[in-house]
């Protein structure tokens, strides 16, 4: 980071590693100007993010807007990042396609049976690094 600056703005190739080292984001959908935000499992590779889910509100909604946004984060004591991904969704209906995915390292962390696969195709990421601390003073008082 630059000195004296708590927000460090980093490239594309650092946000794609930072989105390796997590499994959990939230998916933004938005139909009939009515966003939706859904916690998600995921996994990132060669531009595109995966994630698997039931039948419902989520595929209900990428079948009528497939541009979609996407948030994985961290943060500790000290400070965090933030990755914001923009894109492109397709739900894998091909075998090759979803055997492919099969072999994914993805797995649920909700006990429950999730059939369908969805590719979020990145055209648009951005990422930040922040430090964490105290406002500074907004009037220049000491």
């Amino acid at each position: 980071m630059v000195e004296g600056n708590p927000i460090e703005v980093l490239d594309e190739a650092q946000a794609w590693k930072m989105l390796a080292t997590r499994e959990f984001g939230r998916l933004a959908t938005s139909v009939g100007n009515q966003p939706e935000i859904f916690p998600i499992n995921y996994y990132a590779q060669d531009g595109k993010i995966y994630f698997r889910t039931a039948a419902g509100t989520k595929l209900s909604e990428i079948a009528v807007n497939d541009r979609l946004a996407f948030e994985a984060d961290e943060t500790d004591s000290e400070g965090g990042w933030s990755v914001i991904a923009k894109g492109s969704a397709h739900i894998l209906t091909g075998a090759r396609e979803i055997e492919a995915a099969d072999a994914l390292p993805l797995r649920s962390w909700v006990p429950t049976l999730k059939y369908d696969y969805v590719e979020l195709t990145v055209d648009d990421i951005s990422a930040r690094r922040f430090t964490f601390g105290p406002e500074p003073d907004r009037y220049g008082n000491q």
